[in-house]
């Protein structure tokens, strides 16, 4: 796409909708990092299309100074890809929950990470249902006790790094609702990604599951039990940045430096773009608490983009054929006439 000169601030993507969201709800950091990240990006707003499915988190376009569409549940994404394909020049940004994103839409969501489709996809994660008051979700844990689980889920979560790396994803990063700076960094580099970007924000629900990630979120033990990954830097944590991520055989291993005789030599370097996705589902499956969790930019490999390649075989194809109009496609077959 070419940029315009023209340089946005963030106001320029709010417009004057008041923001109807819980007080104290995740979202509304999320809302204000998406706009600063638009305006460091510089797409101006009339080139920016932000469309969403059903659920607390898919009322964000109504909050932004951009084309917006508020779809069906969990059918976003298949309306994000077909804008996409016939508005080739548009950014557009696909907002889902939990829920939405991965229940009932989980066909779309793997489809589109799997074609590669230019779009953005964000998924807010708080591991419950807001909008129909506190059931379960896909990525609830195992024995979490809701609305439609008294007795606690007997079932396995979906952890969304995996579905994407399942379904041969170029582009992963995640985030957390209270680190501002890197949930910016992360949606301007999904922005920049060329294809499918996938960016899971770790959201809090402050009615139906409030504190689900204070294990990671609160400030006390954050630096302990989140990695910031950044491509070219050392896998480093920890108050102090003395722990680091070593090979433990095919496994990862946390370890302090300056013990056990490891050194900083032996913590490995973040590669994001390395084509394998061996080593990046490894890190992006860590949890917090054997292994710290990981933020910032996980995976960002270049890959062939759908739409691109769809417009180069029509292109390819009209070339060949010697097609000028819909009609000459149309008899260009076998054909029937009907009287």
């Amino acid at each position: 796409m070419t940029m315009e000169c023209t340089k946005y601030a963030p106001s320029d993507y709010k417009n004057e909708q008041s923001v109807r969201w819980c007080p104290g709800c995740g979202d509304h950091a999320i809302l204000n990092v998406l706009h600063k990240a638009m305006a460091e990006v510089g797409v101006p707003p009339h080139m920016t299309a932000v469309i969403s499915g059903i659920g607390c988190s898919s009322r964000l376009p109504y909050y932004m100074n951009t084309y917006g569409f508020h779809t069906i549940h969990g059918r976003a994404a298949a309306v994000a890809t077909g804008f996409k394909v016939a508005n080739p020049a548009m950014t557009v940004w696909q907002v889902s929950g939990d829920g939405d994103g991965l229940a009932i839409g989980g066909n779309h969501f793997i489809h589109a990470v799997r074609r590669n489709i230019d779009i953005n996809l964000l998924l807010f994660n708080n591991k419950i249902y807001g909008l129909t008051k506190g059931q379960y979700s896909p990525t609830s844990d195992r024995g979490f006790v809701s609305k439609s689980s008294p007795y606690g889920t007997t079932e396995d979560p979906f952890i969304p790094a995996e579905l994407v790396f399942g379904a041969r994803g170029n582009f992963f990063a995640r985030s957390i609702d209270v680190d501002l700076p890197t949930a910016q960094e992360v949606l301007v580099a999904a922005a920049r990604h060329k294809g499918t970007s996938v960016v899971e924000m770790l959201q809090n629900c402050v009615i139906f599951n409030n504190g689900i990630h204070n294990y990671i979120t609160d400030r006390e033990f954050r630096a302990e039990r989140t990695i910031h990954l950044r491509h070219g830097e050392k896998m480093l944590f920890g108050k102090d940045m003395n722990r680091g991520l070593v090979r433990d055989g095919f496994l990862l291993k946390a370890v302090e430096i300056g013990k056990d005789g490891y050194t900083i030599d032996d913590v490995l370097v973040h590669d994001a773009h390395t084509p394998s996705n061996f080593l990046h589902q490894q890190l992006a499956m860590m949890d917090g608490y054997s292994l710290p969790l990981a933020v910032g930019v996980i995976r960002d490999v270049e890959s062939p983009v759908y739409n691109e390649e769809v417009d180069l075989q029509i292109e390819q194809v009209r070339a060949k054929k010697g097609f000028d109009s819909l009609r000459s496609m149309i008899l260009a077959g076998e054909h029937w006439e009907v009287k």
